[in-house]
Order: C-alpha cells, then sequence, then structure tokens
C-alpha cells in the first residue's frame, strides 16, 4: 500500500486514466442534492428572548430543508393548518430577502400562530405527505437483530416520535442488489424495506425528491442508541423502491 492515486497521478498504474481520489472528492458536483422546488423549513427552536428591547419578538429558528422562503410568502404551518406570511427573515449576521436550502436561519411571522419545535413550515400550495404510516429502506447499524413488533424513536428533521416496526416486507443482497423475501431476518450492515407506524403524524417527502425530509434514524428506547438510518419511499411508488435500493446499494 503504497496511496498511489491519491493525491496525485501514479506512474506504477499507468492503465488508470482517471483523476486522483481526493481531486475526485473536492470537484465531484453535488448541487444536484438540494431540492430547491419544495419549501421545507422544520422549526427547531422558537426564540423569545423576553427581554426590555425585544420583548414582542417570536422567531422560528431551523434549517431550510427544501425549497425558497421569501418575506412576504404566504406559509402553512403543520400539523395545526395555521396560514401567515413571512414578516422576516433573520441570519447570522445579516437580514435576508430570501433563504434557501440548507440555509439556517430565524423566520418571523406575520401572525400569532402556533408554531413549535418538530412543526414545519411550508407553501399551502406545495405541502409534503402527511402520514403515520411509512414505508421505508433501511441499513441496520446494531449488533442487536431488528425486532419484527420492535418499539423505537423515529427522527425525522427536527420531530421525534415512538414508533413500532409493524414488518420486514425483505431483505437485500447487497452483492446482487436482489430482493430475498424469504429470509426477513435483519443483521448488523443488512439492508431491508420495512413498514413503520409512528405515534404522530410525520411530514416528509420521498428520499428520491428530498433527501432531508425524506430520511430518517432510528434509536432504540432502552440504550438511546442510534440503530439504524432509513429512507423513505414514495407512498405506493414502485419506480421509487428500486432507486432507493440502488441507493443503500452503494453505500
Amino acid at each position: 500500500m503504497h496511496g498511489d492515486n491519491v493525491v496525485e497521478k501514479s506512474g506504477r498504474m499507468p492503465w488508470y486514466q482517471g483523476s486522483p481520489l481526493l481531486y475526485a472528492l473536492e470537484t465531484v458536483y453535488i448541487g444536484s442534492d438540494a431540492n430547491h422546488v419544495d419549501p421545507r423549513f422544520p422549526v427547531q427552536w422558537v426564540i423569545r428572548p423576553n427581554s426590555d428591547d425585544h420583548h414582542d419578538f417570536r422567531g422560528f429558528a431551523g434549517r431550510v430543508a427544501g425549497g425558497v422562503f421569501k418575506v412576504g410568502d404566504e406559509v402553512l404551518a403543520l400539523p395545526a393548518g395555521l396560514r401567515s406570511r413571512v414578516k422576516a427573515l433573520h441570519g447570522l449576521m445579516d437580514t435576508p430577502a430570501e433563504i434557501f436550502s440548507p440555509m439556517s436561519a430565524v423566520m418571523t411571522l406575520e401572525h400569532e400562530i402556533d408554531v413549535s419545535r418538530g412543526d414545519m413550515l411550508v407553501k399551502p400550495n406545495n405541502v409534503p405527505h402527511t402520514g403515520r404510516d411509512l414505508e421505508a429502506m433501511i441499513c441496520w447499524f446494531s449488533a442487536t437483530k431488528l425486532q419484527p413488533g420492535g418499539r423505537y424513536v423515529v427522527r425525522h428533521t427536527t420531530r421525534e416520535a415512538k414508533c413500532v416496526l409493524k414488518e420486514v416486507r425483505y431483505r437485500v443482497d447487497i452483492n446482487t442488489l436482489h430482493r430475498v423475501v424469504g429470509d426477513r431476518e435483519i443483521g448488523m450492515n443488512d439492508i431491508g424495506r420495512v413498514h413503520l407506524r409512528t405515534a404522530a403524524s410525520l411530514f416528509y417527502d420521498a428520499y428520491k425528491r428530498n433527501r432531508n425530509t425524506g430520511s430518517f434514524i432510528l434509536i432504540d428506547e432502552l440504550t438511546n442508541n442510534t440503530v439504524a438510518a432509513g429512507m423513505i419511499l414514495e407512498p405506493g411508488g414502485v419506480e421509487a423502491v428500486a432507486g432507493a435500493e440502488l441507493e443503500m446499494g452503494g453505500l
């Protein structure tokens, strides 16, 4: 092991005409990873200074998970279903006229509506899926095998909810990417399709459309260990299933 083609091109591999690994990592195009179409703003924190200078300030802090938000835009708060408009946007050092993924910002609204951590601000004409039943591809991290009927905590954007793993649909052979329907035992580093049911509704998009609102982790309730990472599938979408299997197979 001499580190050939890691930083500089190596003369000991004349058959390889590509770029060194470091150059490839630094120049790979990642612009398509961000979703600038579907406005999603998961609320991470509600800021209320309660000071004399800002006695009536109420801002919602978070990181844009998709789309673009501008001052004056109408927004819909989920799950309350209440509407308002963006009054102002606050960055770390300025007050931008618009924010987009993956910017972090504080948003204030024109109306006093009920919004708290774990809620999501979206555009009324572009809303995510809302539901408690999820179809997902997961990669299992734990040495303890997945237990159908097991209870976990799902962490999705800024929202957490208890969940039950209702069913293992199938396991994926990581060498061939074929589905192994007869073998539904999921162990460490295995990939499989599962059906989850959460105690509270989640606001999500398919991972293929938005990686921020389409991904989640599972946490063991007893140990607080992260036991799996998952990618949400489009409800009823066959193409999304195949795409997710290929994504997982490349990990």
